[in-house]
């Protein structure tokens, strides 16, 4: 984790001491349920949580903020922000139950009181966020059409309502299949030591009026 701190002077210690915590239990739930790559677990804080934290750089959420994460897995990014952002409400999903018994676990153990999870897939649940975020989790057509009904218009915070995606490959083609052309992109590797490990990654807004005009995904083959 010291290897984050230069990078991210906003975040302040005690946020640190929590993330601290929270990278051992993940570590010592790995051994038990494969959340990341047994291998990718030497470089977990670089590889799974610098992602995430990089959310600081340009994210400010207002008290009461309600995000909530779909496809959750190990709670990428949705645990990380929840200890970041104290003051807002997280709901963590997933289809897979025992993700979802995972990240119950190192909240309860933490003591992140804003944190929810659900067992459940995207599409069968209602309620207006201010945001939702996702890692990679899908296509982003497929993304967007199994959580757009999630999010409400409007803008208190620092971004407008909408989806905040961690995305990689080529945004003009993303752009292109999906219809979709994000108002706002973050780029990661110039923030991660320009670390070729995050070349083309990217922390993109879908504005929350902008979603309606997604395409469809493929039909299955």
């Amino acid at each position: 984790m010291d290897e984050l701190l230069p990078l991210f002077p906003e975040v302040a210690a005690d946020r640190w001491e929590v993330l601290r915590a929270m990278a051992a239990l993940h570590r010592e739930w790995n051994a038990k349920i494969n959340l990341v790559s047994r291998k990718d677990m030497e470089k977990l804080e670089w590889h799974h949580y610098a992602p995430c934290v990089a959310a600081v750089k340009f994210l400010k959420l207002m008290d009461g903020a309600r995000v909530i994460d779909v496809g959750t897995g190990g709670g990428f990014p949705g645990l990380i922000l929840a200890a970041l952002y104290p003051k807002a409400r997280f709901t963590l999903v997933d289809s897979v139950g025992k993700k979802v018994v995972v990240v119950r676990d190192i909240a309860d153990r933490l003591g992140l009181k804003n944190v929810e999870t659900r067992n459940a897939r995207a599409e069968t649940l209602g309620h207006e966020h201010d945001f939702v975020t996702g890692r990679a989790v899908a296509d982003l057509r497929t993304f967007v059409h199994q959580t757009r009904q999630l999010v409400g218009r409007g803008q208190k915070h620092s971004l407008p309502n909408g989806v905040l995606y961690w995305q990689g490959g080529d945004p003009a083609e993303e752009a292109a299949k999906s219809g979709l052309t994000p108002p706002f992109s973050f780029e990661l590797r110039p923030l991660l030591k320009d670390d070729p490990k995050f070349e083309g990654k990217r922390i993109v807004l879908y504005r929350a009026q902008d979603l309606a005009r997604c395409r469809r995904p493929d039909p299955p083959a």
